[in-house]
């Protein structure tokens, strides 16, 4: 955290499968299950550009399964790239086949942070809640990964935003499967999550960006400054970064939590 801003970034990993062409969905599945070589050497790419943030929320990561070399994907990236500070939620458990989840890295130690099971048809989605600092000036911040049904989607905006409507400084982001456009028509998410969002950056697929599926969503007390989404082919979603102005107050909150060999 420099001059009381924050660097965000949110990333679907898939895994660390590269996928560039709509036929790999195909050709590349094998991978969902099976080891391959050159995993790690992309997880190595990837901690290199993750390095340069304070905070990274991560959807589609492993937790340490056969096709994964039993890798815990989000304690390897954490390490690589020098975060003091990480957390898996694990939300689908397919035994030694494969550990799904969503990761938190982070520069700064969360106060508290919790794990919510979003509700839907098929299990498997979840969110993750970072607090930083206590009281009405801590930052609140939320690591998503939405369904693909629409009606499952609805469940879950709407059981975030009776967690999100007390707070005051919130962040949420992650891959929430629908565009900007999707949110807005949802009248009852859009009164009772009063969150703008930074400007829509086309995400998916990575290799030819046509939809922003992947958002950082921030209360009306935070400032966005140089949204951007990165040009880098690590997976079917490409990262989207932003870099936060927080309120004085929130700054002070925060600065205590600070790791003393931040990067």
């Amino acid at each position: 955290m420099d001059s009381g801003h924050l660097r965000l970034l949110t990333f679907n990993l898939q895994v660390g499968i590269q996928t560039s062409a709509y036929h790999h969905y195909l050709t590349r599945s094998w991978q969902h299950f099976l080891p391959h070589p050159t995993r790690q050497r992309r997880l190595n790419m990837v901690s290199e550009v993750l390095s340069n943030f304070d905070i990274v929320g991560l959807q589609e990561v492993d937790g340490g399964s056969f096709r994964s070399g039993n890798v815990n994907q989000v304690e390897y990236l954490a390490a690589r790239a020098g975060f003091p500070h990480h957390f898996q939620q694990l939300n689908r458990n397919l035994g030694r086949v494969a550990q799904h989840s969503n990761g938190l890295l982070s520069r700064l130690h969360p106060t508290r942070i919790e794990e919510h099971r979003l509700p839907g048809t098929l299990p498997g989605r979840g969110a993750i809640h970072a607090r930083y600092g206590d009281g009405e000036d801590a930052l609140h911040l939320f690591v998503a990964h939405l369904a693909l049904s629409h009606r499952a989607r609805i469940r879950q905006l709407d059981y975030l935003s009776e967690i999100i409507t007390p707070l005051r400084h919130v962040v949420v982001m992650g891959d929430l499967n629908c565009t900007l456009e999707q949110l807005h028509s949802h009248s009852r998410f859009c009164t009772s999550l009063p969150l703008h969002p930074v400007r829509p950056l086309l995400s998916y697929p990575s290799w030819q960006p046509r939809r922003a599926l992947d958002h950082i969503l921030l209360s009306n007390s935070l400032v966005a400054h140089d949204v951007r989404v990165l040009d880098q082919l690590f997976s079917d979603h490409l990262p989207i970064a932003v870099d936060v102005q927080l309120p004085s107050a929130c700054q002070k909150t925060l600065a205590s939590l600070l790791h003393p060999n931040k990067h």
